[in-house]
Formats: C-alpha cells, sequence, structure tokens
C-alpha cells in the first residue's frame, strides 16, 4: 500500500508540474495586439474587445510584389504580428517572398520559428544546413514545399530565368530573422577585424571589403 500510495503521489505530482509547464487554454476568442501598450512577454497586450474591428484581422500585403532592385535580388513582405494585430498569441504568421532571376534569400535563420516554403511561380533551390553540418536542398517549382527546422541556417535562390514568388508560413507570430552577411559584416558596432580574419582565415582586406558592401546594406525583409 506505500508503494502504492507513493507511486500515486509522483503520478499527481508529474501531472501538476506537466500541467503546470503546458500553455493554458484560450480564456477567449482572441488577443488583437495593442501596439500603444509596449511589448511584454511573449507577445502584446490585447485590445479591449470593444475597439476590435475586422481589418485587425486583415492583412493584404501579400496581395502586393515586392521590390526587388537591391544587391540580394529578392524582397521578403513579412505578415507577421507587427503588420497583422490579429495574429497576437496565435503562433503563427505567414510572407511572400519575390525574387528576381538569380536572386537569392541570403542565408538566415528564424531563432523562433520552424517554415514551410510553398512555391507559387517559378522555381526556387530551397536548402538549409544542419547542426551536423549536412546540407539539405531542394529545386522547388510552382506547388511543391519545403521544411525549413526552426533556427537552421537556410536560404532560397532563384534558379529559373523568370521571376519566382512563393509563400512562406513560420510557427510563430514574430520569428525574428538573423540575416547571416548583414550580421557578420554589418553589426552595429562592428565585429572587431581580428575577430572575422581569424574566424574565416582571410586577410584583414577581405573583411574590410565584405564590410564595405554590407556595412549600408539593407535586410529583403520589410
Amino acid at each position: 500500500m506505500a508503494i502504492s500510495g507513493s507511486l500515486l503521489l509522483l503520478s499527481l505530482a508529474v501531472f501538476v508540474f506537466t500541467s503546470c509547464r503546458a500553455d493554458p487554454d484560450p480564456l477567449q476568442d482572441f488577443c488583437v495586439a495593442d501596439f500603444q501598450a509596449g511589448i511584454t512577454i511573449d507577445g502584446f497586450p490585447c485590445k479591449p474587445a470593444s475597439s476590435v474591428v475586422s481589418d485587425d484581422f486583415f492583412f493584404g500585403g501579400l496581395a502586393n510584389a515586392g521590390n526587388t532592385n537591391n544587391m540580394f535580388g529578392s524582397n521578403i513582405t513579412a505578415g507577421n504580428v507587427q503588420s497583422f494585430p490579429g495574429l497576437n498569441t496565435l503562433g503563427l504568421s505567414i510572407n511572400r517572398g519575390d525574387f528576381a532571376p538569380g536572386g537569392v534569400n541570403p542565408l538566415h535563420s528564424h531563432p523562433r520559428a520552424s517554415e514551410i516554403v510553398v512555391v507559387l511561380k517559378g522555381e526556387l533551390l530551397v536548402g538549409f544546413i544542419s547542426t551536423t553540418n549536412v546540407f539539405y536542398s531542394k529545386v522547388l517549382k510552382a506547388g511543391e514545399s519545403f521544411i525549413i527546422p526552426r533556427g537552421l541556417v537556410h536560404f532560397q535562390y532563384n534558379t529559373g530565368k523568370d521571376k519566382a514568388v512563393a509563400i512562406t508560413a513560420v510557427d510563430s507570430q514574430l520569428p525574428g530573422v538573423v540575416v547571416a552577411p548583414l550580421t557578420l559584416f554589418g553589426s552595429k558596432p562592428a565585429i572587431p577585424i581580428d575577430v572575422l580574419t581569424k574566424i574565416f582565415q582571410v586577410d584583414a582586406s577581405v573583411i574590410q571589403l565584405l564590410m564595405s558592401k554590407f556595412g549600408q546594406a539593407t535586410s529583403p525583409y520589410n
């Protein structure tokens, strides 16, 4: 009986612990972001339901082609909570990617989300690198898709002769994006050149050239 009682108490403790750690069930239909209140942990505060309107749940940005006239030849229109307040607390967002021929969404990662890429037009080489340094990739055509696991470095590159368009969906309302060349060579303040020359095993002149290219560059994400 003592053993059975101990097992019962242990089971109860595990149940209580895991229940406390689990996401709670929603206590409301929605939580439209109130940007005036400022950012809080894990999202924005909710607008009063009395001030919520239909447009809070609408985002038309994906209907418009992005400007690919930049050094990467790509443009990512982000439909995250900052432009789509009805996404707040829902754990998802959606983007549109436009790619000129030869355009690339450079090596980057999303620290808070996995991503699925769906090509609508043209063709894209999509790939990611695992933590064991294995490269996984696929050339996608219209209607085909590819998954990018959370946090892994990845890219999309237009291998076709025509413009390419893709939709990407992620499981975060604000997934974050770390664009590798801008992070490494365009940070403010800059990473010390001695550090970068040691990491990449190149002369300082090479690092200075890269800094001159990426120091003033803008992200393809808007």
